[in-house]
């Protein structure tokens, strides 16, 4: 899902990067409110787990991969604001130590993964809770939905840019996305559970069924 250098016009990757600064700024601003004392520790595993993640790809034509995304878990248990600058934290350093992603697509990959997977996530998540579905359900749909929706963008912007007719692409990024996602589905709502189980108050709301 990671869009390389070269895939985007200069319209589309200079106003993602413009739109994914003003949301990093305002999540820097959010995040606060996030996190507690002694919650350094959490950060940095989830970081590391997703980063890790995040490093196995697979390739879905068009000159693009997919991959597991990591969005739902890091927002059910880091919160959505946070959740967003531990996903730009991991994009960053994958595109300046591992060319996994391009610089100049970064806004475009930031907006992409770290706001519209978090918080597709988020928001079906905190839904489903809402109407009483069980939580490792909800947290399962958040994070099938999330990985789509941002392969939808990401189709988007390819096709906004020129670079492949909106249709091959979204049929390419976002059917096998649909797939992945059920993988990230089971691996989200297996982490999860087993936080539920070990250190239940990480996890949103865990200690409140």
């Amino acid at each position: 899902m990671h869009i390389p250098d070269g895939f985007l016009d200069v319209k589309t990757w200079a106003g993602s990067w413009v739109a994914g600064a003003g949301l990093v700024g305002v999540a820097a601003t959010r995040a606060r409110a996030e996190l507690g004392s002694g919650r350094a520790p959490v950060v940095g595993a989830m970081a590391a787990f997703v980063f890790a993640a995040q490093m196995v790809n697979f390739p879905v034509g068009v000159g693009t991969s997919g991959h597991l995304v990591g969005a739902a878990l890091l927002a059910v248990t880091l919160g959505p604001w946070t959740a967003s600058l531990v996903m730009t934290t991991v994009l960053v350093l994958q595109a300046l130590l591992f060319a996994d992603g391009g610089l100049t697509a970064l806004g475009a990959n930031v907006l992409n993964m770290a706001f519209v997977g978090v918080f597709v996530a988020w928001g079906l998540y905190r839904l489903l809770v809402r109407v009483r579905v069980p939580r490792v359900w909800a947290i399962a749909a958040g994070a099938w939905l999330s990985v789509v929706a941002a392969s939808v963008a990401c189709a988007l912007e390819l096709a906004l840019s020129g670079t492949a007719p909106l249709g091959p692409v979204l049929v390419a990024m976002a059917g096998w996305h649909t797939l992945i996602g059920v993988g990230e589905a089971a691996i989200t709502a297996g982490v999860v559970a087993y936080l539920g189980r070990v250190r239940p108050q990480l996890v949103e709301g865990w200690c409140d069924r």
